[in-house]
Parts: C-alpha cells; sequence; structure tokens
C-alpha cells in the first residue's frame, strides 16, 4: 500500500451532461425498458443507482429486486446517423488498468476501468457501453482526460437506449481469478481482478450531490452514513484483502489476529466495517440481519434468504463470501 496521501476527492462528471447538478433527472439518466404485468413503459428512474430495476409485488408493496451497480448517463450529442458522439472523460486523476476491447466479452460491452487513489486507498472508476477507446493500460491520466466516446455496446442496448454507464467501486479480492477460474470453469475471465463481479460499486450520484454541499468529504465518511442490512462472519484468513485495501474499514485495532471477522454490508452489498470476532466459524455465516418483513432475497441481491430466525446465507452469498477470504 503507498502510504503517501493523493490529492482530494474532487470528481468531475464524466460527460457534458450535467443535469443531475440541477435536479434534472429524466435529462440526466438514461432511461429503460420495462413491462410489467403487461404494461410497458420507458422510466428514468431505472438509470440511477440501487434497486430500480424489475419491480414485484410483496404483502409490503411493490419491491424493486434487480439492483444496478452504477448509473446510466444519457447522451447530448449524436450525429446524422443518431449515433452519440459524446466525449467520454475520466472523472478525476488516475492510471488506466483495464480496457475491454472486445464487447462480446462484458455485459459492459467495450469499457475502461482507472485507478485513483484517495487518502493511500485505491478506487476504481469504470466506464462503460463505449463505442471506442482512446486510451491504453498504463497509461496516466488527468481529470477530464478524454478515455474514450460513448456508445451502445454491450448486452440489451440499441442506438435509441445509448449511454455511458459510469461506476464507483471499491476492490474486493487480489485472488479473484482463480476464485473465478475455480468456481466458473466454463466462463473464461477476460478481465482480470477488474472483472465487474470483483469491483463493488458504491452511490456515485449520491456522492456528487454529497461532495457539491460537502467538499472535503472522504469516501470513508461518505460510507460511514450507509445503514447496515447484514453482517457474515468469515474466519481469518490471510488472503482477507478488505482490511489491506481499506483499513479505515476496521472498527478496532488489535495487536493479535481474531478468529474471525465480523463484516458489516448495507442493501447493496457494499462493505461497509469490519470488527474482529471471538466467535470460531469454519465458513461464511450470517451473523445479524435488520428485521424489514419482506423476503430477504429481495433486499440482498440473493445473497441472504427467508426472514427472521430462518434468514440464512444462499449458495451466492456462500460465494461472494468466500470469495472474500479465498482461497483460505
Amino acid at each position: 500500500m503507498v502510504q503517501s496521501q493523493s490529492e482530494p476527492l474532487n470528481l468531475a462528471l464524466p460527460t457534458d451532461n450535467d443535469a443531475i447538478l440541477r435536479g434534472g433527472g429524466p435529462e440526466f439518466y438514461q432511461y429503460i425498458e420495462r413491462d410489467y404485468k403487461g404494461v410497458k413503459s420507458t422510466p428514468w428512474e431505472g438509470g440511477q443507482y440501487g434497486f430500480v430495476r424489475d419491480p414485484i409485488e410483496t404483502p409490503a408493496g411493490i419491491v424493486y429486486t434487480r439492483f444496478h451497480e452504477g448509473i446510466d448517463i444519457r447522451p447530448l450529442q449524436r450525429d446524422e446517423r443518431g449515433e452519440p458522439i459524446d466525449p467520454v472523460r475520466a472523472i478525476a486523476a488516475g492510471v488506466v488498468v483495464h480496457t475491454n476491447l472486445v464487447p462480446g466479452f462484458s455485459n459492459y460491452g467495450k469499457y475502461v476501468v482507472v485507478e485513483h487513489r484517495w487518502d493511500g486507498c485505491s478506487y476504481y472508476s469504470l466506464y462503460g457501453h463505449l463505442s471506442s477507446i482512446q486510451v491504453h493500460v498504463g497509461q496516466l491520466v488527468q481529470q477530464r482526460d478524454q478515455l474514450g466516446v460513448m456508445g451502445h455496446t454491450g448486452e440489451g442496448l440499441n442506438q435509441a437506449r445509448a449511454h455511458l454507464h459510469l461506476e464507483l467501486n471499491l476492490m474486493l479480492s487480489r485472488q479473484f481469478e482463480s476464485w473465478h477460474d475455480n468456481l466458473f470453469k466454463t466462463d473464461p475471465n477476460h478481465h482480470g481482478i477488474y472483472n465487474g463481479i470483483n469491483l463493488m460499486g458504491i452511490d456515485i450520484a449520491r456522492l456528487y450531490l454529497a461532495l457539491r454541499k460537502q467538499p472535503a468529504l472522504t469516501i470513508p465518511e461518505f460510507l460511514s452514513e450507509e445503514e447496515t442490512l447484514y453482517r457474515l462472519l468469515l474466519p481469518d484468513s490471510g488472503h482477507f484483502d478488505l482490511p489491506k485495501f481499506y483499513p479505515w474499514m476496521l472498527a478496532q485495532k488489535n495487536a493479535e489476529r481474531p478468529v474471525s471477522w465480523e463484516v458489516s454490508f448495507n442493501r447493496a452489498g457494499v462493505p461497509l466495517k469490519i470488527a474482529p470476532s471471538g466467535k470460531h466459524v469454519r465458513e461464511p455465516e450470517l451473523s445479524y440481519l435488520k428485521p424489514t418483513g419482506i423476503e430477504s432475497s429481495y433486499l440482498t441481491r440473493d445473497q441472504v434468504a427467508g426472514r427472521g430466525q430462518g434468514a440464512h446465507l444462499t449458495d451466492k452469498g456462500k460465494r461472494f463470501a468466500r470469495l472474500l477470504i479465498y482461497p483460505d
């Protein structure tokens, strides 16, 4: 880990579309196509971060069950053929760590990942669905340097819905490649540790707005406002990278290693806090779930299922938790 503090958290928007800063949701977010109980619609809200897609009806009301890890920014400029031509720029200074030039290799289509360093920690911005890429791996970029051009490459897009998919992520594990190769033997990983599964997106739209009110805000301070939905107990592991990547998550620093760790997550699955635990566990297990009265699989990206005392990690949740400590 580099210990020196880098530049402050000063984020620029990645395109010239700044309607989000003026409260212009429909002008900023690209709409999605929805068919709910035979009623077709094109809600712009589906382009926001969070649980904004795939509504279902529950006794508690409508619940949106599909998580969207970034924000979809609509174009401002199109050429005579209707193709978007908006330049896509780096939201902050950093280094290009991954470029995907083959659209079929990812749901993101052609995409770029840039690593940023703030307060000694690495965060990763991702720019998806590009029509072209103008940078290469290892290239240093300054804020607002052009990375590529907006497009509609990737899964489920057409020209009308062209947009930039933007994320700001934490990284989960250095061991991602071996974890993925072990579990998904017929699904090749073309992206190394910069695969979207290993990058956990935070609410960048809310962060932009929060920075307008509090320019000195840090990411740890921003995430401290998030509510914990569930906690997992993990066996201690020498490959548990989260506290090495983001030491600010540690609730306390002990001289001796604990027998296990309790990690707090928000609804999106973003890790918020890490605390030592004295409970011996042989495999990851659920230690807390906030009571909601709603089937927990709808609220946790299918990581947790059941309610109350019957709540438990799903197979998907166990795989996710295993990634955090893999291969131990």
